[in-house]
């Protein structure tokens, strides 16, 4: 059995019907805590997806669901106040680099509106500790490697990385004024199995299994720090209880006008695309068809996470490897999508 938090607590999880927010909704509970999920099952992709999702965690006793909008402050005010949340971990956000570029507006509501309603909530109803997702994306054009907390991240590359970049901020203000716990996590390259249709690795199955080319950006050239999806849920289960305080651990990154923190999740392994490819053409036993393209906007050419902050506060780093992870993801699709 997964070791339990150590307050078992009742924890507000937005996005549980999202690929990242379901696994960590999912965690929570093997960990003993309550959970209310806020979802309102955009149809950005499948919905049916989303649901088949909910639908698992809607078995266990623990867990309730809030059907709304982050944006629609008055409804989330209503299932805040009903649940009284001790702890707060906010997954839900549009998420896509390329998205980002067609439609930027949808950024701004759901990341920038939607974040700025839960601190709200959490500065006039405080908790324990509010957790965030950022993203790596907030690195931009930084090519010191490997990627650590205390970087400037002044150059984004897509109004997606900006308005997770301008999430950080406006927590660490509230953070400050209202001395709210906060800690904002970084992901890397999030893959495995309940992954959303847009990404990589399940483009890249769904083709290859139908005999399609798969499109490579600039020429497979291309290095990520990919983290495997039950790695990050241990992760941001573990953080919980490392509630920021007033002493640091050695290279914090934790601020010294609140009790705020960044902490970067990622396996610090970098890690070839072509690689990456290459392990999904092991695990389904067939060869991709690859179309070579050049790099697309918003995008950069390398990322790789220091994992050091991660593992001096939780005593944890990811540690699947690609070619398991890929598999596992390979072995849930063809489950869920038999030929």
């Amino acid at each position: 059995m997964p070791e339990p938090i150590a307050s078992a607590p009742r924890v507000l999880v937005t996005g549980s019907a999202g690929f990242i927010g379901f696994h960590t909704a999912s965690r929570l509970l093997q960990a003993g805590a309550t959970v209310l999920g806020v979802d309102n099952f955009s149809d950005y992709y499948d919905v049916a997806l989303k649901e088949a999702r909910n639908a698992i965690l809607a078995n266990h006793p623990n867990f309730r669901l809030a059907r709304l909008s982050i944006e629609d402050q008055p409804a989330l005010a209503a299932a805040w106040a009903d649940f009284k949340p001790d702890v707060v971990i906010h997954l839900a956000a549009q998420a896509g680099v390329r998205f980002s570029i067609e439609q930027p507006a949808s950024y701004v509501g759901a990341n920038i509106v939607g974040t700025f309603n839960l601190l709200e909530l959490a500065r006039h109803h405080p908790v324990r500790h509010l957790l965030a997702a950022s993203t790596s994306s907030v690195y931009g054009a930084n090519t010191e490697m490997p990627f650590g907390e205390t970087q400037r991240t002044a150059t984004p590359m897509s109004l997606y990385a900006a308005t997770k970049g301008a999430t950080e901020l406006m927590g660490h203000s509230y953070s400050h004024l209202f001395r709210t716990p906060m800690t904002f996590f970084r992901f890397f390259t999030v893959y495995g199995p309940w992954g959303r249709p847009d990404m990589a690795l399940f483009k890249f199955t769904r083709a290859i299994l139908a005999g399609e080319p798969i499109d490579v950006y600039n020429n497979g050239d291309m290095v990520r720090d990919f983290t495997f999806i039950d790695d990050l849920a241990e992760a941001i289960v573990r953080l919980v209880d490392a509630v920021p305080g007033d002493t640091p651990v050695e290279g914090d990154s934790l601020s010294p006008a609140a009790p705020f923190r960044i902490v970067n999740i990622g396996a610090g392994r970098p890690t070839p695309l072509m690689d990456y490819i290459a392990a999904a053409e092991k695990a389904l036993g067939r060869s991709a068809i690859k179309n070579l393209l050049p790099m697309q906007a918003g995008d950069v050419h390398a990322t790789e996470a220091s994992s050091d902050l991660l593992r001096r506060l939780t005593g944890y780093t990811p540690s699947t490897t690609p070619d398991e992870g890929v598999a596992a993801f390979v072995r849930w699709y063809l489950e869920q999508y038999p030929a």
